[in-house]
């Protein structure tokens, strides 16, 4: 099945590629580029950029890479960038935080192993916000990343850095992770693709641990083919990952081929999910993008009640236990040197947990689990709800976090709220880039049951086809 072509050819060899990685893949094979050109290219534009896109770099190991890669695998040779929150033998392992700079990880999660054995080139880490926890990547350790599509504003987070990367021409690809939002947000902030897949389909493995059991990892990308493929050589079963999901057929050779799948199905669209506040003037290109798709698919609109209690609360509480147990006996002595959201979350959560609060966090989820199935299957047998990936374009890269349309992860924020639901219930959810507010990216966000990711593709296959965005600021 033919899709999307992302030639990205460059009149300018000396230029990274522009297109999306499937396509540089191929222009490996036609010998138009080598791996190690492009390395060159890469670390090239790397050096000469002010997004601050990168943390650490690690070019040794990429053009040993570079030299040997085998352009017959699924992404033979192609450079990508890895958020600094994913582990990579002999590299930091500092989850963007100053006190623990000191930390080097002595493993690779699976994802990575799994991506060089289909050829990647890891050329370094791109930066995140600290600890994964805020919805701007802003640390004491790297300082702000911006979005390429304008200097001064975030590519948000916490994949903030590997947004910025892809976005900006640094690499095609880049990993993601998503426990509150963090592949989602700074998607719809850089007009890339970001897929929050069904939890367990890329296992977290080895040595994680499951928390909050929300956070999935992924990757930022330019196209569907690329974000299909990635998955294709990441997901299934890891024994040290208990909730990781067992292989599926292959995705992205069936790209384009769900189309009596998707028509006829039945669609909330909400402006307010999770009780979010979204920019009227952004929600009214999104809205005209949400018309067009249920009438390019014949798609059945519901008028219902989307209501989803709300968990950012008892979820932030757990979340900086986390942290809590990661830093140990460095805090509270580290405070100042964390970013002021992560201090003061750790200084609250540590004043208000107890046999209470945990007992509370457990009666939260359960709660929207059950209004989630409802939503899904018991009551009203939605198939995709449709929302914003973000209630508004892309704030200060310096912040403050804005106190009416931005927020920290699991909080009062709405970045949080519209993204939040499909991570506690586990469902996929995918931010489709869908034009432009003021010269800067907007998203629209599609959630949809468990394990329909390939209906989720197929839709912004769809929407490439038609409506086609610019892989590159």
């Amino acid at each position: 099945m033919a899709v999307t072509s992302h030639s990205g050819s460059n009149s300018n060899s000396a230029s990274t590629w522009q297109g999306d990685a499937c396509s540089l893949v191929e222009a490996f094979r036609s010998g138009e580029r080598s791996p190690v050109e492009e390395l060159d290219a890469t670390y090239a534009a790397i050096a000469s950029s002010d997004l601050n896109a990168f943390g650490h770099l690690d070019q040794e190991r990429a053009y040993a890479a570079a030299r040997s890669a085998d352009i017959n695998l699924p992404f033979g040779g192609v450079p990508i960038g890895v958020k600094e929150l994913d582990q990579v033998v002999g590299w930091p392992d500092t989850e963007a935080c100053v006190a623990l700079s000191d930390i080097v990880a002595d493993f690779s999660s699976v994802m990575v192993e799994r991506l060089e054995t289909a050829g990647v080139v890891l050329i370094g880490q791109t930066t995140a916000s600290e600890f994964g926890g805020v919805n701007v990547t802003r640390t004491v350790m790297h300082g702000a990343t911006h979005n390429p599509w304008q200097h001064g504003r975030t590519p948000g987070g916490s994949s903030g850095g590997s947004a910025a990367a892809v976005a900006g021409g640094l690499v095609t690809l880049a990993t993601a992770g998503d426990g509150g939002g963090s592949i989602r947000i700074p998607a719809g902030f850089t007009g890339l693709v970001g897929l929050k897949a069904t939890y367990g389909r890329i296992p977290r493995a080895p040595k994680v641990q499951l928390g909050n059991i929300t956070t999935v990892t992924g990757c930022v990308s330019r196209s569907v083919r690329d974000t299909a493929r990635w998955f294709d050589v990441t997901s299934g079963h890891d024994p040290r990952d208990p909730l990781s999901l067992p292989s599926v057929a292959p995705w992205e050779p069936h790209l384009g081929t769900f189309t009596d799948a998707l028509r006829g199905l039945r669609v909330a669209v909400v402006p307010d999910w999770g009780g979010a506040v979204v920019s009227p003037k952004m929600w009214e290109v999104l809205s005209a993008h949400a018309d067009r798709l249920i009438k390019e698919h014949q798609w059945k609109r519901l008028d219902i009640d989307t209501t989803v209690p709300s968990m950012g609360a008892a979820w932030s509480i757990s979340g900086m236990l986390s942290i809590h147990a990661q830093l140990g006996e460095r805090w509270p002595d580290c405070a100042d040197v964390l970013t002021p959201e992560i201090s003061f979350g750790l200084a609250s959560t540590m004043e208000r947990y107890g046999p209470e609060a945990r007992a509370r966090i457990e009666s939260r989820r359960t709660a929207v689990n059950e209004r989630m199935a409802e939503i899904f299957h018991l009551t009203h047998g939605v198939d995709l709800v449709i929302t914003a990936s973000n209630p508004d374009v892309a704030f200060a890269a310096e912040g403050p976090l804005p106190a009416k349309f931005g927020g920290v992860h699991g909080g009062a924020g709405n970045n949080g709220r519209l993204t939040f639901p499909a991570n506690i219930h586990g469902n996929p959810a995918i931010s489709i880039p869908s034009g432009t507010v003021e010269g800067l990216p907007v998203g629209l966000q599609i959630v949809s049951r468990h394990f329909t990711e390939q209906l989720l593709l197929d839709i912004a296959l769809g929407v490439e086809r038609n409506q086609p965005w610019p892989l590159v600021a």
